[in-house]
């Protein structure tokens, strides 16, 4: 099994949604997280004056999956999130012990 982790804009949450249930992904959860990378956060003006921030609002998607699915989820997230410009986020994938359904006991990719 693997997690695919994405950290993308909070604006493309529902465009990715609808990519992942097209291709059949009906598990996923959503974190609303605040950090930087390229960014480095920005600048806002509020009553004249002018504050650093420097964490911005992202989003991150987990999905934990079999290893066979992990080509096609990353090539979806990439097509539903990407604009071209600095801040579109990162996927990261990395494998995944077991899994346990706590209702049924099942373990494996049987409780996937």
């Amino acid at each position: 099994m693997k997690r695919i982790e994405a950290i993308i804009r909070p604006n493309k949450t529902d465009n990715l949604i609808d990519k992942l249930e097209a291709i059949g992904i009906s598990g996923l959860n959503i974190t609303e997280i605040k950090g930087y990378g390229s960014q480095k956060g920005h600048s806002e003006t509020y009553r004249g004056v002018t504050y650093r921030i420097r964490l911005r609002k992202k989003i991150k998607v987990e999905i934990i999956v079999e290893y066979t699915e992990v080509d096609q989820i990353v090539a979806a997230i990439k097509e539903a999130v990407r604009t071209g410009e600095v801040g579109d986020g990162k996927i990261f994938v990395s494998d995944v012990e077991n899994a346990i359904r706590i209702r049924t006991g099942e373990e494996g990719t049987a409780a996937l």
